[in-house]
Order: C-alpha cells, then structure tokens, then sequence
C-alpha cells in the first residue's frame, strides 16, 4: 500500500502537469470514495487545477450525477471497462472540466466473482482537447485487503494522470 508521502507526491506532480497545461480536472470515484480528491486537494494551490470530485458508489447515483448508461451497467456491470470511460465521459460533461479521472473496482473483502475477483478495479483518464478526446482505460487486479486495494487504487489513478498527453502543456514533472 502506499504512504501518504508517497501519494502526496504523485498528486503534486499531477497538479503541476495540469496547472502548465492550463487544465481543469474532475474525478468520478466509486470504490475509492474520494480518496484521489482528497489526495489532489491536500496540495495548496489545487483550486487553480482542481474542477470537483464525485463519489459515485451506487449504480443510481453513476446513472444520476455521471450520466452512466443504465443498459451499460445492465450489460457489462458497474466494474467494466465501459462504465468506466462513461464515468469519465460523464465527469467531463456535466462539469465542462478539460480532465477526468473515473475510478470502479471491487475493493473486498466480499462482491468478487470469479470474472472479478476482489481487487479488480477499472480505470479511465481522458483530456479533452477541442473535439478530440485521448483516453486510456485499463484494469488492474490489487492484492490485499480492502485498505491496501483502494490505497493501490489512488496511487494507479494518479500515475494514469502523469502518463496523460496533455497537448500544449509541459511534460510531466
């Protein structure tokens, strides 16, 4: 799991990159329950890059606040690769923010199957530029408990955020 210092860290860079680039982003987090939020707004100046933070835990609340198709949670389930990019998508157009970052796993200790064991979490970041929108949507599989898998799940969802080509920016710090 890692540390606060070690988060900290990653969301400070995160901050940087989108304050150079001039972005403003929003989180669409369900089993991390606003954790990355918290971990970007704990850097002083953040309001400059930091749009707002939804904790979407409920399929009900993804349809509502997201805009989370109910067929796509019907068809692939709230811990998919399409309910995640629609969470992102969503975050991006009901805030008008530029930068999403959506969230959705399976943090333990029960809800796993044998499709999706406990610890696999889907995640998508997307920067919209103009009509062109660059996502990257993948899954990992998190060992441990349920703090080790959600605090693994911040720190994934920020090294996503660094990894994002954001045109007109700076490169990562």
């Amino acid at each position: 799991m890692p540390s606060d210092p070690e988060l900290y860290e990653l969301a400070t860079r995160v901050g940087h990159k989108l304050h150079a680039a001039g972005r403003r982003l929003a989180t669409a987090e369900s089993c991390t329950g606003g954790w990355v939020a918290k971990g970007l707004t704990d850097v002083p100046g953040s309001s400059d890059w930091f749009e707002c933070g939804y904790v979407c835990y409920s399929n009900a609340a993804k349809v509502r606040d997201l805009q989370v198709s109910p067929a796509t949670l019907a068809q692939f389930g709230a811990v998919s690769e399409q309910a995640v990019r629609e969470m992102a998508e969503g975050a991006l157009r009901v805030t008008g923010a530029n930068v999403a970052l959506a969230v959705t796993g399976i943090a333990g200790p029960d809800g796993g199957t044998p499709a999706k064991p406990v610890g696999t979490v889907w995640f998508c970041a997307a920067a919209r530029a103009g009509p062109v929108l660059e996502v990257i949507a993948e899954r990992q599989i998190f060992p441990g408990d349920r703090a080790a898998v959600r605090g693994c799940s911040v720190r994934h969802g920020l090294e996503l955020l660094i990894r994002l080509d954001l045109p007109g920016g700076a490169p990562a710090v």
